[in-house]
């Protein structure tokens, strides 16, 4: 059910979908999807935790692994940046579940997905200051900031589209767009020493 509902986000491009549309896409009885989930809140909440489970199991490993810390920055980078263009629904179904559903819902991303992310970048921006690669950055503006960029290239996108003609985000965008950030956010925290360190 999980993966019919993001196959019909993905089809649709939007998270306006039924749970009788939901019921026909998987092959199941819309009571099945209500008797699992409660209701269709309830259906998208358990998809979004799906979603960003793959991806915040991956901080713990990344903040483990035996590189620098603006090593690990730009991995982080690309990695938040992939996950949103591999799931392009998953900016509105957070965008929803904390601002216009139950607060129950609201809570609960906050505890699954926000609450983790901004605690790895707390870690990762701390290590990268004791190491003397970073300057001192509030995890909550760099969380702002890297959040906020994929949220305007994967929900901005058709805005944009209708303003200047740009077309879909693609894999080549989407490989673009990651060096876009590794350049503007690692120019704005990296030390000098670091900055030219990396530019080799």
């Amino acid at each position: 059910m999980l993966v019919a509902a993001s196959e019909l986000m993905i089809e649709r491009s939007s998270i306006e979908i039924s749970l009788s549309d939901i019921a026909q896409k998987s092959g199941a009885n819309a009571a099945l999807v209500k008797y699992h989930f409660g209701n269709k809140d309830g259906l998208l909440l358990a998809l979004l935790a799906r979603d960003a489970a793959t991806e915040l199991s991956n901080l713990e490993y990344l903040l483990a692994q035996p590189i620098t810390s603006t090593a690990k920055l730009k991995l982080h980078i690309g990695g938040i940046i992939r996950a949103y263009h591999r799931f392009p629904y998953m900016n509105r179904l957070i965008h929803y579940l904390l601002h216009e559903s139950v607060a129950d819902s609201a809570d609960e991303v906050s505890k699954f997905f926000v609450a983790p992310l901004l605690d790895f970048h707390r870690r990762l921006l701390a290590e990268g200051v004791s190491h003397g690669e970073f300057r001192q950055t509030d995890p909550v503006l760099f969380y702002t900031s890297l959040i906020g960029a994929c949220d305007h290239l994967f929900f901005g996108r058709h805005a944009m589209s209708r303003a200047t003609g740009v077309g879909p985000v693609t894999d080549e965008v989407c490989r673009q767009y990651i060096k876009h950030m590794e350049t503007l956010i690692c120019g704005g925290i990296l030390t000098r020493a670091e900055e030219a360190a990396a530019a080799g």
